[in-house]
């Protein structure tokens, strides 16, 4: 059992859940650091060690898409710790492709990861968030508000957990639990590497979407090159957790803020199309 405050974080092999657990720690919190495959933890466990935090880092296992996994998770978390105080949901997958081409059965896989096992895991922590006052912080994403060309299914996802969150939040309120969601733009992590299907196999299979594919493939490898680190996505993951009253949404840059406004304020959506209708041409 341990006086510090414990937070879970699931999705921590890489990117901005590898990030965020480091900070975390760095922050003062005792992290449990949880992924499918603990195989895969080499990275956090040398980047925690890197930062003088290994010792209040854990790695263990949570599948997000497994109830029982989710559950004994959480139950880990509070047994060998005595307390849960926050969840960080980042686990999560992208998927590239229009319905034609992908098929209904990816976008059942991505709402399993992205929008189911954060219900989940929600639900299993929110009585020990309850108990602790304590806060539920999700990563989202700009396609949790803005959709965008050939990302039906993850935006699809997204939007549907944005839409969970920002109802849940005012009832968690009433129990003394914050609900917040972060939404980063373009980060430079290997979420975007493991996309599925492959870029080449996307254009071949492309049919009369060809031509759109290759002009989206073109303005996103821009958008990419300028794409913000995961480190600096992570900090303002960690900026939430952290503060003393940490907001509903936030973006996690400039550019993010610029974006969100545009949705927010675009009352019949011509100014979203406006934006993302000459990526494909």
């Amino acid at each position: 059992m341990t006086s510090l405050r414990t937070v879970l974080i699931t999705g921590t092999s890489s990117g901005i859940g590898l990030a965020t657990a480091v900070q975390a720690a760095e922050a003062g919190w005792n992290v449990v650091a949880t992924l499918r495959d603990t195989a895969r933890g080499d990275a956090l466990r040398a980047a925690a060690e890197a930062a003088g935090v290994g010792d209040r880092v854990q790695v263990a296992r949570l599948d997000v898409t497994d109830p029982e996994s989710v559950g004994a998770a959480v139950s880990g978390v509070v047994a060998d710790h005595g307390r849960l105080d926050a969840v960080i949901n980042n686990a999560g997958v992208g998927q590239l492709g229009t319905v034609e081409q992908i098929g209904v059965e990816a976008f059942r896989s991505v709402l399993e990861v992205n929008f189911f096992g954060v219900v989940e895991v929600t639900k299993a922590a929110l009585p020990h968030l309850r108990a602790a006052g304590g806060r539920l912080v999700t990563v989202s994403s700009l396609g949790g508000l803005i959709g965008q060309p050939f990302n039906e299914a993850y935006c699809a996802a997204k939007f549907a957990l944005e839409g969970f969150l920002e109802s849940l939040a005012p009832v968690a309120a009433t129990a003394g639990v914050r609900v917040s969601v972060v939404e980063p733009g373009p980060v430079a992590s290997e979420f975007v590497t493991r996309l599925e299907p492959s870029v080449p196999g996307l254009i071949e299979n492309a049919g009369p979407y060809e031509a759109a594919f290759k002009a989206y493939f073109a303005t996103t490898a821009g958008l990419f090159e300028q794409a913000q680190s995961a480190g600096d996505a992570a900090a303002v993951v960690v900026d939430v957790l952290t503060a003393e009253r940490p907001p509903f949404r936030v973006q996690t840059s400039g550019a993010a803020r610029e974006l969100a406004a545009i949705k927010l304020a675009d009352l019949d959506g011509s100014a979203v199309q406006g934006v993302t209708g000459p990526w494909l041409t």
